[in-house]
């Protein structure tokens, strides 16, 4: 095996993170599914593209609220069970879509108040699942690890969709809810039968008291290695990341397609996006230079996909978006993680999930309302353009962050880290006697 190669997929040498690849491998493809058939529903029982907007926002909106309370809880209790009760909570919207759309008796209000339900529950699963990767692999293979799960997530978003697709035009929409439930077994499997002494890095619980939430807020305001990656991220996921939105409309509206052009949109960016992740896997480090350079490419690329002038061309133009786009969610959240204090880790990431899944209800919407009025073309357009935005905004503020600024993944920083955990586990230990 050659030297790439083993860097590409150094972190899966770890059992537990080998466990927990696989079982998310299983997970996310059913979540895929379930999102394709949400979407596709919605379109079929509205046929509008300001309910698809309403759909995906429903799904993000608790991040919006809820994720800084789930980062919280992932700092005081152990993310492994939480995560088990997170991903057995998921399973009942799944099922209860399923029977109502088996039966018939699916109705819109009902998706949305499932989608709702859904995402409230991932409002907490996902800062524990962020800021868990450390605790299995440790600081030196963070970024590895990072890439790595996004091939698990562009993976399933090839393999999702492709059954979804098969599915709906086989026996419908519903048994993809169905599936979805029965795919969460698997990832709970993965999190039961890690071995929890060989976690790199233990969970540290945050003593109970007032304002803990604004003193994370304060933290990552003060300190420019977290606020401009976060800040880019914010202007990028509200109008940029909005592919939930506007793949299905555009195989509906601009190409009078059916559930397996949409899934054929879908697959292609996934296969870019996987392409994207392993490459981003062999990187040991992450830093200005690329977060900018990313955001920059992430513009051109959604501007080409909005200019193809033939679902062919689309197809092709969507494989370099999603590779640009992983590159650049796995660098803001690889230099968060490398910035961040243990302490405050599972708060920050619930940050990040904020700015990336949370601002999908601002954005969706309005993108929505734009492929309905302009066209998708439209849409793409409006991402385009914030990414252009974002990534001259991250190359001023870092220019004048007063310091140099490093988000970098060296043998040092570890080690200092690792000091670091180690000086908060006495202090908070002493504290308690």
């Amino acid at each position: 095996m050659s030297a790439g190669v083993r860097r590409t997929f150094a972190s899966l040498s770890i059992p537990n993170y080998r466990r927990y690849f696989s079982g998310q491998v299983v997970s996310i493809t059913g979540n895929w599914m379930q999102t394709v058939a949400e979407m596709w529903l919605i379109v079929q029982l509205t046929g509008n593209g300001v309910a698809v907007g309403v759909t995906a926002a429903l799904q993000f909106l608790p991040m919006l609220l809820f994720a800084p309370w789930g980062g919280l809880l992932a700092d005081r209790v152990s993310k492994r069970r939480l995560l088990t009760i997170t991903q057995t909570l998921m399973a009942i919207p799944a099922l209860t879509l399923w029977a109502l759309t088996v039966h018939g008796s699916v109705e819109v209000w009902m998706v949305y108040a499932l989608v709702f339900v859904r995402g409230s529950v991932n409002a907490v699963d996902n800062p524990a699942r962020q800021s868990f990767v450390i605790e299995m692999v440790g600081a030196d293979r963070v970024v590895n690890a990072v890439a790595l799960n996004s091939v698990i997530v562009h993976t399933a978003r090839i393999l999702g969709p492709a059954a979804a697709g098969g599915v709906i035009a086989l026996i419908g929409v519903g048994p993809c809810f169905l599936l979805n439930a029965l795919s969460f077994a698997a990832f709970i499997a993965a999190l039961r039968t890690m071995n929890p002494n060989e976690l790199r890095a233990p969970a540290l619980e945050s003593r109970r008291g007032p304002g803990q939430l604004r003193r994370a807020v304060a933290y990552v305001a003060r300190t420019p290695e977290l606020l401009i990656p976060l800040a880019m991220m914010a202007v990028v996921g509200t109008l940029s990341y909005n592919f939930q939105v506007l793949l299905p409309l555009l195989a509906s509206f601009t190409w009078h397609g059916t559930a397996s052009t949409y899934t054929a949109l879908a697959m292609a960016m996934g296969v870019g996006s996987v392409a994207g992740a392993l490459a981003a896997g062999a990187r040991g480090r992450v830093g200005p230079r690329l977060l900018v350079g990313a955001a920059a490419l992430f513009g051109f690329a959604e501007l080409l996909v909005a200019i193809s002038p033939g679902l062919s061309l689309q197809l092709v133009a969507l494989i370099p978006l999603g590779a640009i786009s992983v590159t650049f969610a796995a660098g803001v959240n690889s230099a968060l993680q490398l910035a961040v204090e243990p302490a405050m880790r599972g708060r920050v990431m619930a940050l990040y999930s904020m700015v990336f899944l949370g601002s999908t209800p601002i954005g969706a919407p309005l993108v929505g309302w734009i492929a309905e009025v302009w066209g998708p073309r439209g849409g793409l357009v409006l991402g385009a353009l914030a990414a252009f935005v974002a990534a001259v905004g991250g190359a001023v503020a870092f220019a004048r962050a007063g310091r140099p600024v490093r988000l970098v993944a060296s043998r040092r920083d570890c080690e200092r880290r690792r000091t670091a955990a180690l000086r908060e586990a006495v202090r908070v230990s002493v504290g308690r006697r």
